[in-house]
């Protein structure tokens, strides 16, 4: 008698035939997809002053501390204020003596006017009453400049802070003798808000000054995972000229930094928001291979099929936002895409989604 052929038995694959691979897959969906351009920046104060005295003085005392934030007229040092006391009362009181003098030369001046239109003084006493009393006119004015100058060099010995932001280190400590915009007292650096400094090859200037004209622009600093986010910013400052060294171009995102995240001096990965394109077709990034025939680079994906075979399928893909690709050609929404598998398949491969399929890697890859 003749033996039947074996018959496979059920869930198993038949006698030669290839067992389906064991796949991850993804499905491609619509989504918003962003379009950004990133880059290394550096944090930068928008003000920075280096307090100095306008006067010479001991200094008296300090009313801030080391790393405080500090508004606009805050009083930071006083320098010893009793020598320009002294002078401003000195100042006063020369310009009160003078006053007096002017009054009694009008008085003697309006005399000698009526003296000399009787013909009872000669006219040289009337002249010279007349260039005196002009005279010390004159002296009053320059004694009201001296009682100013006085008042200012006394409200120099009170210095305050003339923006808001905060104080660094203080540099010079009380019972020191200073000079007048000689040593650094203490730099203060604006923080709210503050800029982040950043560069974009010139290639794309053009894409950002055209979405910059529809309107602002927003910028956001890219934070480690875990990490709370920063306040958003907007791009504030396109520089006039480009880099010719490097072929970039300087930008600025200017930052409310409310609490203080950001430290000028302080290097940061900037994101530009230059548009967001509306549901567009999404595929996860891993999922887009790299091929060549012919000489020429093309990106594929394999797409499972009803039957749970697989093709390959040329795309184009788009913009990357975090792990996901917009495919531009190619794919439609709802098809589903292999993420990890790819090296073992071929068009037509039998495959069967497995969560715990791992990348094949080529040999040598680390």
């Amino acid at each position: 008698p003749t033996a039947s052929p074996p018959t496979a038995r059920p869930g198993r694959p038949g006698p030669g035939a290839r067992p389906p691979i064991p796949v991850n897959t993804a499905i491609v969906r619509r989504l918003d997809a962003p379009v950004t351009l990133t880059a290394i920046g550096a944090v930068q104060s928008i003000s920075t002053v280096a307090i100095r005295a306008q006067i010479d003085g001991q200094i008296r005392q300090v009313h801030f501390t080391e790393g405080q934030l500090v508004k606009k007229g805050d009083l930071l040092f006083t320098i010893d204020p009793r020598p320009f006391e002294a002078a401003l009362r000195a100042a006063e009181a020369a310009h009160a003596r003078n006053k007096a003098l002017l009054q009694k030369a009008q008085s003697d001046l309006r005399r000698y006017q009526e003296l000399s239109a009787r013909e009872f003084a000669s006219k040289q006493k009337f002249e010279e009453a007349r260039a005196n009393a002009a005279a010390l006119e004159a002296s009053i004015l320059g004694d009201a400049a001296q009682v100013e100058m006085a008042r200012l060099r006394l409200e120099y010995t009170s210095i305050r802070s003339p923006i808001e932001g905060r104080a660094g280190s203080i540099l010079v400590t009380p019972g020191n003798l200073i000079k007048a915009n000689d040593a650094t007292l203490v730099v203060v650096n604006q923080t709210r808000p503050i800029h982040a400094v950043f560069s974009i090859p010139e290639a794309r200037l053009d894409e950002v000054r055209r979405y910059r004209a529809a309107g602002p622009l927003a910028v956001r600093i890219l934070v480690p995972e875990g990490s709370p986010p920063v306040p958003a910013g907007t791009l504030s400052f396109v520089n006039n000229a480009v880099d010719q060294t490097t072929g970039t171009i300087q930008l600025k995102g200017t930052f409310p930094n409310p609490d203080d995240r950001l430290t000028p001096g302080q290097f940061v990965n900037v994101e530009l928001q230059l548009t967001t394109l509306k549901a567009v077709a999404v595929v996860p990034s891993q999922a887009i291979q790299i091929g060549q025939r012919d000489g020429l680079t093309f990106r594929y994906v394999f797409a499972v099929k009803a039957d749970s075979t697989v093709e390959l399928r040329r795309v184009e893909p788009g913009v990357t936002f975090g792990d996901q690709t917009v495919v531009r050609t190619g794919l439609a929404a709802g098809e589903r895409v292999v993420t990890v598998g790819q090296l073992r398949l071929r068009p037509g491969a039998k495959v069967r989604l497995d969560s715990n399929a791992r990348r094949m890697r080529p040999r040598g890859a680390k």
